[in-house]
């Protein structure tokens, strides 16, 4: 596997020219500081703002400072509206209440906001002017394609998930709802939009947004309810974007693993859909009311052949299944077993119940001995965590605690 890769750390000449430039300029920068007094009005009126959440006995919190600071000088030249961008910062020592309301667990957290709600993904690129500014802008794009012709959904990329809504009038509260769904959930979906004379044939009903799901032959999903109720169609939307069985990558590993929570994941070669798919329903009929406790994964085998190792395996092996504690890893016993009733199931609920913990250090539980078969504790040592150095590091953060896993 290849070792997990953190953006570097700006030029030391180019840091400390920016350090003396923020000391004798502390005003340059508009800079919000927020409160449990502004913070709401300031981020609900907002339409995108990048909070940095920090404290300042850390290093790296003062290495990002002025850094954040120019970054947001280059903005405000772009989008002179103070309430286009906002760049701003909560000191976490004074505002502890702030700090414990979205979760921070290191410093510095760089958090995205759109009209008050907080961004799932945080910013965690490189930590410089540039980076910054560019992924600003980025996030101010039209996350929307317009289609000018309907021969353009009929060649959609079907390896995506798609969303396409089709409206009679951009102007209109649909479209502006539709337009905020898009700008939260487009790392996850591709947003299309077609109007007036050219998504007529497909407005028999009045304004229309449908999913298109991956795969040639997926049928397609029409929204129902009521398209200018934002709750409504954005838990409709994020339900289709964002899958149930996810795919844990190098770029992704650090978000995921800042979940906290266990990860079951299913190894398979890149071109084996039928594994992931049988997967897939396996966790849907039996892990359903797991969700929220353990992290449902896909890995490709050929990029992930460390985590692999750790077990005792190699690609050649795969599909492969097994859970990372982030103590310890336990292998599924036998792929061909997925469909059997209950058995996943039973996998995930005796890692919660620390029965894979016990079995890996002393063998089966006496319970599951044969009647007349002698117990024996059998000391065993199960293969370290590999997924939890894709974690935070401490070279790039400041942590704040370490969690305790089974």
């Amino acid at each position: 596997m290849r070792p997990a890769i953190f953006p570097l750390l700006p030029d030391p000449g180019c840091l400390l020219v920016l350090l003396v430039s923020w000391l004798f300029n502390p005003t340059r920068s508009e800079i919000t500081s927020l409160d449990s007094g502004n913070i709401d009005d300031i981020l609900n009126n907002a339409d995108v703002a990048l909070v940095n959440f920090y404290a300042d006995w850390c290093r790296f919190s003062q290495m990002l400072h002025p850094i954040f600071e120019e970054a947001s000088n280059v903005i405000k030249e772009e989008y002179p509206d103070k309430n286009q961008v906002v760049f701003a910062r909560v000191d976490c020592d004074q505002h502890s209440d702030i700090a414990q309301r979205y979760r921070i667990s290191k410093y510095p957290t760089l958090k995205l906001f759109r009209n008050g709600m907080m961004m799932k993904r945080e910013y965690r690129g490189q930590r410089s002017v540039t980076a910054i500014a560019d992924y600003i802008r980025q996030q101010k794009s039209n996350p929307i394609r317009e289609v000018q012709d309907l021969e353009e959904i009929s060649s959609l990329d079907r390896s995506r998930r798609n969303i396409v809504g089709y409206f009679e009038q951009k102007d209109s509260d649909n479209y502006r709802t539709f337009e905020r769904v898009a700008n939260i959930l487009h790392d996850d979906c591709v947003f299309l939009s077609a109007f007036g004379a050219i998504s007529k044939a497909e407005r028999f009903s009045g304004d229309n947004v449908i999913y298109k799901p991956p795969g040639e032959n997926a049928p397609d999903m029409v929204y129902l309810g009521s398209l200018t109720n934002f709750d409504l169609i954005y838990a409709w939307t994020q339900d289709k974007c964002v899958p149930l069985v996810r795919e844990i990558t190098f770029e992704n590993g650090e978000e995921l693993t800042e979940e906290g929570l266990p990860f079951l994941i299913l190894f398979h070669m890149k071109d084996d859909l039928e594994s992931l798919e049988k997967f897939q329903q396996e966790v849907a009929r039996q892990l359903i009311s797991e969700k929220g406790t353990i992290n449902f994964l896909h890995a490709d085998c050929d990029k992930f052949r460390h985590p692999l190792l750790h077990i005792q395996k190699t690609p050649a092996d795969c599909p492969v299944i097994a859970i990372d504690s982030f103590r310890h890893m336990y292998v599924f016993p036998d792929f061909s077993d997925l469909s059997v009733p209950g058995k996943l199931k039973q996998f995930v609920l005796d890692l919660h119940s620390g029965k894979l913990h016990r079995e890996f250090h002393h063998g089966p539980d006496p319970t599951d001995v044969a009647p007349g078969q002698p117990i024996q504790d059998l000391a065993s040592s199960p293969p370290e965590s590999s997924f939890q150095k894709l974690a935070p590091s401490e070279h790039r953060y400041t942590l704040l605690r370490e969690k305790d896993e089974l």
